[in-house]
């Protein structure tokens, strides 16, 4: 490998300057950021990127001047010096793609490769994805070179799920794997993206759900998760789900330092994406006595853990799951029709219309966008009538669900005269 003399450039007029010697010779960028130029005997000047990966180092070829300029080099050494820091080998990759040795590229290994560079850098909670990552897309096209991969492979894979009756769980593995192959094509590891030959209504067709839940409903299904063995925070999260009318990931991930006891307010740094924007939103929700005395409760669980509802390790909140398994067990102690946690928020709404309360104010406590033209001039953010409104459906919630000899309402009634 021919040395540097010492020489730097920063324009392409020095680089014309540069002129053969007997011995081919190299020239540093003076950005000193492993771009070099070397000059052969023959006058021939050939791009370079050097660099260190894993303790070694290595040398890219990156193309000929002036085929390639000053600004096309520098713009490929940035994109090589990219992946080098994700731990990929740019020359190493040139290498495979010039060979064909692109076929033993396995669909997991390229997996791997999506969930570092694009998941875990766009997603706050990649927790589902990386689900549907592991149960159903690696065990049916994990074994399988990435190229290699058939339309009838992607069918199969997304029919696997439809046939276990999940209609809605066969569409995410389908949009899973078109935004895999998406970036795929990107990158030149495959051709073209065959998830596109598989329509999204022939998948899932959205109902949307009406499910909620009764007075009476309310009453029989509360009183019979208070009265279990359910885990305590188990119940307080069920009850705070409807009380808040808050998302199951946004009770799961709340933190101690987001609540502030002394003004009562509750803040959630980030909600759910919005579907027209793709941002998250902050919302703050107004605490009423009810959910003030719960909070209290969980934090004496809790200890000194960061997290309201506390993980099985240090540090870390309580699985997607738990909510769901809670909910699950207490529904089959009775006969209430099926609901899931996310038909709470529904069951408020509902209720809280039906009393009379302001519907604008209501979309607030959900963190949902007016929308129309209403949408684009209504700002306010109703924290009066909201914070009003939470205590009297509190209130309202505890009225139904209160029994005398209900264990739950017994012990907080001995913790009050303590």
């Amino acid at each position: 490998m021919p040395k540097s003399n010492g020489l730097f450039f920063s324009t392409d007029r020095e680089i014309q300057n540069l002129k053969p010697e007997q011995k081919r010779y190299s020239v540093k960028d003076k950005l000193n950021n492993g771009l070099f130029i070397e000059v052969k005997e023959s006058g021939i000047k050939t791009w370079h990127y050097r660099y260190s990966l894993n303790g070694k180092q290595e040398r890219l070829t990156i193309g000929r001047y002036p085929d390639l300029s000053l600004k096309d080099a520098r713009q490929v050494r940035d994109e090589s010096a990219s992946m080098v820091a994700k731990g990929i080998s740019p020359k190493q990759e040139k290498e495979d793609k010039k060979a064909g040795r692109l076929n033993s590229l396995l669909f997991k290994d390229y997996g791997e490769r999506y969930l570092n560079e694009v998941i875990l850098k766009d997603r706050a909670n990649p927790y589902n994805m990386i689900l549907t990552l592991n149960n159903d897309i690696y065990p049916m096209l994990g074994h399988i070179a990435l190229n290699q991969i058939s339309i009838d492979d992607i069918r199969r894979t997304i029919w696997r799920k439809k046939e276990q009756g999940y209609d809605a769980a066969a569409n995410q593995v389908r949009g899973l794997l078109k935004r895999m192959f998406e970036y795929a094509v990107t990158l030149g590891l495959v051709p073209y993206n065959p998830v596109l030959s598989i329509p999204t209504r022939h998948i899932f067709k959205g109902k949307p759900r009406e499910r909620y839940l009764s007075t009476t409903e309310i009453r029989t299904f509360y009183t019979t998760l208070l009265n279990s063995r359910i885990y305590k925070p188990r119940k307080l999260g069920l009850i705070l789900s409807l009380l808040t009318l808050l998302r199951k990931s946004e009770l799961l991930r709340a933190k101690w330092e987001h609540i502030n006891f002394e003004k009562r307010v509750w803040l959630i740094p980030e909600t759910k994406a919005d579907s027209a924007t793709g941002h998250s939103r902050e919302m703050l929700v107004y605490l009423s006595d009810q959910m003030t005395e719960i909070l209290r409760e969980l934090q004496c669980i809790a200890g000194n853990e960061p997290y309201v509802f506390v993980g099985r390790q240090r540090g870390t909140h309580i699985s997607h799951n738990a909510f769901n398994t809670a909910q699950k067990a207490a529904l089959a102690l009775t006969d209430i029709p099926n609901f899931t946690i996310h038909d709470l928020r529904r069951t408020a709404s509902t209720h809280l219309n039906e009393q009379g309360f302001n519907r604008d104010a209501i979309e607030k406590c959900l963190n949902h966008t007016i929308g129309g033209v209403r949408g684009v001039y209504n700002k306010a953010e109703y924290a009066e009538e909201r914070i009003k409104m939470m205590q009297k459906w509190s209130d309202f919630v505890f009225s139904v669900i209160y029994e005398q000899n209900l264990i739950f309402f017994n012990e907080v009634a001995q913790n009050k005269s303590a």
